[in-house]
């Protein structure tokens, strides 16, 4: 019999592999993004102090698409940019958090990078 996969094990089995080489420090923060059927999450997180320094995600209030589309991570990307450029963070390390870089994942990208971040 043909066993079926559980792709957010999959997801997950992905993403232990990504963080294993990759780590935010304080010059260089790690941007995380996590992507529900609902909603996107994306943290800039410092991994040495185990600190989050900034969040946004589709139920912030300055965010007015509350889906998980294209749009929405348009606006998360540019969000998340103009919050951390008012905290003096401009260069971060892509964490996409075992998600192909493909459709959400890319839009939200491309406008953080738009929005002044580099990675």
């Amino acid at each position: 019999m043909i066993k079926q996969i559980n792709r957010k094990e999959e997801r997950q089995r992905r993403h232990k592999r990504v963080r294993a080489k990759i780590s935010g420090t304080a010059e260089r923060p790690r941007l995380c993004i996590f992507r529900s059927n609902s909603n996107l999450f994306v943290q800039i997180i410092d991994d040495d102090k185990r600190t989050t320094l900034v969040q946004a995600s589709t139920l912030d209030k300055e965010v007015k698409t509350k889906h998980s589309n294209k749009e929405a991570a348009t606006e998360v990307g540019k969000l998340i940019a103009k919050k951390a450029l008012e905290k003096n963070i401009k260069e971060v390390v892509f964490d996409r958090g075992g998600y192909i870089y493909h459709g959400v994942v890319k839009t939200l990208a491309e406008a953080a990078r738009e929005g002044g971040l580099e990675f």
